[in-house]
């Protein structure tokens, strides 16, 4: 229940933000609430953002009423500074501003940004921001900012703090400071000049105590976010420098970031990567102190137990398996902009390392193909323990840093610390250049005694760093909730005093992420653990990192992957609870009816979930009696379901020609309000039947023979009433086919054949089962057991095709098969058209987007793929029944595609999708190259 201090904030609220962007829905703050961090708070009110007047106008009524306000960005932090239990403000979709200026020297960027998008922007010019996050896929800049994350490469020196140029922020009474504004800051100086005034005497009562500056100078020459950015205090002397680098670091208590600009670094073209072996670490930590004055970007240490738990993963390197024990790797990258440069550094740097003992040589490799998989060792490492940790046990990774001369020694110590509490999993890595080393380990939170032992390592953890070697406790990953306890212990009463001061002076009321960096309970980084309990062995690994969420298409709408397994394991949780039943109704729209279950959020989970095959379970368990016994008529009874369906779209078709969209729109949507959203939506982009395909010619003695398998839906869905070409896909793919000279075979009683996948994305698995089988049969026939390939037209049939049937059989789908077997036997006649692709999500999941735009190029001098623009989420027919999934999933796509004269993909349903919301048609790929290519003469050793 909310007190009326929340419910008169809500009243507000509603009358300036749409309501459908408030909730106070337990399900959703629940799912909305929850960050990486193995923390948990479920927050009372959540508001989506989607511009910074509305966070103004939360900052001023929450102020009024004393509520603390929390920001939340893309929730990928871990150290808890992101969770609440007041008022959580999220971004919404429309926090995507990029400008770059000054020849590229500078990128202004919206806090929404995921940074590896910024850097996609920026590639064009040999540029990229200079903080590397691993979570830079995920990480958004508001809280790359805030967190003031590194990484791998970017060091002390091209952090957010070192590479900020200007940042726009709003403060806890709803001031707006843009520091790229002379107008913004004259405005600002007259409103708060006691703020300016402040900042100006901690300046100068830090310089006038050398040993306190002298400190805060030291503990900034390794990676520290321990606290605020001090050296700030010592670094500059205009005020607004001063206050634009303590928001870098800030974890959203000092003010929301509304807009960054970052001064820009270079993006070397050229690089080269080598693993270095060493007997110990203590020799490891001697070759990173020489590396340390090499021309090196990044040097990564993994420690022996690091290895060994990724040596037998597929595609690890030989070199690291079966090592004695103690060996400790440095995985070396130099970059440069020459071919030529590059080979001197790696001469340099070869050598540089000659008097020092190594299990195997130096040899570095500038193939990106073998660095890449060297790499892989390092990203495989988090995973790793995930991926092995016992159920209902969380995997927490800390990071330390200390400098450069005792890395060896407090290696060792941290490894004594884990044999004493029992950590026998846990591994150490890290970026060994700055004396920044992770540790990773299971834990569970369950029992007292457990919670007791994590208590009394971190402990004896922070003593160690800070009374022994006098570093960070948190390098990277910000203070949040999990150091707050230990700040002072790090930084000495002095300089905690000061930090104080800065929160009082930028948050008076603190009303703004109150419990983060300063928390005065010293219990606080045991308490608001997250549970973990049992779910479903789909999903237990699930350590809500929310990597999935960028590709997720439903990520604007309702849920991701990461909401959706947070609210399953509450389901779990409250099973026997009064008000479980209740839980799982709520539950099963956001979670079930809007997953496009594309499986894309696999590729990008860490321990490799695919949560659309979660989905599908879970639609399986709920099936029930008549739509099983409906769902095998259909199946039972094939050849009749597709005739009926070109029935229904020949009489739709009709209509609509005579009607028009708009009639046909009004009532089509007319009659699904009073279905309740029961019956599919019609939509302008809905295709006629497709008409029967021509006849072939008999059999020849012709050795190029391939096996052709017209989807269902490409039997069934013809051309749009807008598409210049009527032909059925069939008779298209059957022109490309012989022009190239391939006698074409299609299977026995192709009406009936289904692949399965309509059946199985629905969760009726015997009835997918059922047909899958029966089509393997006939396909063994016509390929004579797998001798000739088999082309199917739709790349979501063929790559469940793949899932399922016999691998004796060679399957193909467009993109792949033109380009392996027709591109010689086809002259393609390039067009100066400007036209669109999209890579469907099991063209994504094939690795085939890059083999689609090749394809492209060979038929169009202009090729535009959409950015950001993952599955289109019309997910088989749920764009009829869901039809928003499909909207949100395309948002932004019609802007993108503007001056396209059409667009091409490998699924017509998707296609039916990209047209109505891209505001250009879209057909099947095979339709371009059949315009663009005649046949050659051939021989047959061609």
């Amino acid at each position: 229940m909310l007190t009326k201090e929340y419910k008169a904030f809500l009243r507000s609220m509603k009358q300036v933000i749409p309501p459908e962007r408030i909730t106070t829905d337990p399900l959703y703050t629940l799912a909305y609430g929850t960050d990486a961090s193995f923390y948990r708070m479920v927050p009372k009110i959540v508001i989506t953002v989607e511009e910074e007047v509305e966070v103004v106008r939360i900052l001023r009524e929450a102020g009024a009423r004393n509520l603390p306000v929390t920001f939340r960005a893309a929730g990928t932090s871990l150290s808890g500074q992101a969770v609440t239990d007041s008022i959580l403000v999220r971004l919404g979709a429309t926090w995507q501003g990029c400008a770059i200026f000054d020849n590229a020297g500078k990128v202004r960027l919206q806090p929404g940004v995921i940074g590896s998008w910024a850097n996609s922007r920026l590639a064009q010019f040999g540029k990229k921001i200079g903080p590397d996050p691993a979570s830079i896929d995920t990480a958004q800049i508001g809280g790359i900012v805030a967190n003031n994350a590194s990484g791998m490469c970017c060091g002390v020196s091209e952090n957010s703090y070192k590479t900020i140029a200007d940042i726009r922020a709003v403060f806890y009474d709803g001031t707006v400071l843009d520091t790229e504004d002379d107008a913004s800051r004259s405005r600002f100086k007259k409103e708060h000049p006691e703020m300016l005034k402040g900042i100006c005497d901690m300046r100068d009562a830090v310089k006038a105590n050398p040993p306190l500056a002298d400190r805060i100078r030291r503990k900034f020459k390794i990676k520290n976010t321990t606290g605020y950015s001090l050296n700030a205090l010592v670094d500059f002397e205009d005020p607004f420098e001063i206050i634009k680098h303590l928001l870098v670091g800030s974890e959203g208590t000092l003010g929301f970031i509304s807009s960054v600009t970052y001064h820009t670094v270079v993006e070397h073209p050229h690089k080269a990567s080598a693993l270095l072996l060493f007997p110990d670490i203590e020799t490891a930590c001697r070759a990173t102190v020489v590396l340390k004055q090499q021309p090196v970007a990044a040097v990564e240490l993994m420690d022996r137990a690091a290895l060994r738990s990724v040596e037998d993963k597929e595609g690890m390197p030989e070199a690291i398996k079966g090592l004695a024990e103690g060996v400790t790797a440095l995985l070396v990258e130099t970059r440069a902009e020459t071919r030529e440069t590059l080979a001197a550094q790696v001469n340099a740097v070869t050598a540089s390392l000659a008097d020092l003992t190594q299990v195997v040589p130096t040899v570095f490799t500038p193939d990106p193909e073998e660095f890449t998989r060297l790499w892989a060792i390092r990203k495989g490492l988090f995973p790793a323990v995930g991926a092995v940790r016992e159920t209902g046990t969380t995997v927490i990774i800390e990071d330390v840093a200390f400098p450069m001369d005792t890395l060896a020694s407090a290696t060792l110590e941290l490894q004594a610390l884990f044999e004493k509490y029992r950590y026998d999993e846990a591994i150490i890595f890290g970026h060994a250049l700055e004396g920044n080393l992770h540790f990773v380990f299971t834990q569970a939170f369950e029992e007292q005694s457990e919670i007791d032992r994590y208590r009394d390592f971190m402990d004896e953890v922070a003593t160690m760093v800070v009374r022994t070697y006098d570093g960070s406790l948190k390098a990277e990953h910000g203070t949040g909730r999990n150091m707050a306890p230990y700040v002072e212990m790090e930084w000495g009463k002095e300089a905690y005093g000061l930090m104080r001061e800065i929160k009082n002076l930028f948050d008076p009321e603190g009303i703004l992420n109150p419990g983060v960096i300063l928390n005065g309970d010293p219990h606080a980084h045991i308490k608001h653990l997250k549970p973990m309990p049992a779910a479903d062995e789909i999903v237990d690994k699930c350590i809500e990192c929310g990597f999935c969420e960028p590709v997720c298409p439903s990520r604007n709408l309702t849920f991701t992957p990461r909401h959706r397994i947070t609210a399953w394991r509450e389901a779990k949780r409250l099973e026997n609870d009064k008000g479980a039943r209740k839980w799982k109704r709520a539950y099963h729209y956001p979670a079930l009816e809007t997953c496009a279950a594309d499986g894309l959020c696999a590729q990008r989970c860490p321990v490799g979930i695919n949560t659309g095959s979660f989905t599908k379970k879970q639609r399986a368990e709920t099936t029930g009696k008549i739509g099983n016994r409906t769902a095998s008529l259909l199946a039972d009874h094939y050849g009749g379901t597709t005739r009926t369906v070109r029935a229904g779209l020949k009489g739709a078709h009709m209509v609509h020609k005579l009607a028009g969209d708009g009639i046909m729109e009004a009532v089509a949507m007319h009659a699904r309000r009073l279905s309740l959203n029961t019956l599919p939506m019609w939509n302008r982009a809905l295709p006629d039947a497709a008409r029967k395909m021509r006849k072939l010619n008999g059999k020849s003695q012709n050795p190029l023979k391939v096996v052709y398998f017209p989807s269902c839906i490409s039997r069934s869905f013809g051309a749009a009433l807008q598409m210049e070409d009527k032909r059925p896909l069939g008779d298209v793919t059957l022109s490309v086919l012989e022009k190239a000279g391939y006698d074409v075979i299609i299977p026995e009683g192709i009406s009936t054949l289904c692949c399965g996948l309509p059946f199985a994305s629905k969760g009726y698995t015997r009835q997918a089962d059922k047909k899958a089988a029966e089509l393997e049969k006939a396909l063994m026939a016509a390929s004579r057991d797998g001798e000739y390939p088999i082309l199917a037209d739709t790349s979501p049939c063929l790559y469940h095709m793949k899932e399922t049937l016999s691998e004796s059989l060679t399957l193909y789908e467009p993109v792949a098969f033109i380009l392996e077997f027709l591109k010689k036997r086809l002259i393609f006649n390039r067009s100066d058209d400007r036209i669109a692709i999209h890579a469907t999500c099991t063209t994504l999941k094939l690795g085939l987007e890059g083999k689609l735009k090749e394809l492209a190029e060979l038929c169009a001098a202009r090729v535009v793929v959409p950015e950001n623009i993952n599955c289109c989420g019309f997910a088989g027919d749920r764009g009829f029944s869901v039809p928003e999934l499909n909207e949100a999933a395309l948002d932004g796509l019609k802007d993108q595609v503007a001056g396209c004269r059409e667009g091409f993909s490998t699924s017509r349903t998707c296609e039916i999708g990209l047209s109505l919301h891209g505001g250009i048609n879209y057909s099947s790929i095979l339709y371009l190259v059949d315009r663009c290519t005649e046949r050659i003469v051939q021989t047959r050793e061609m």
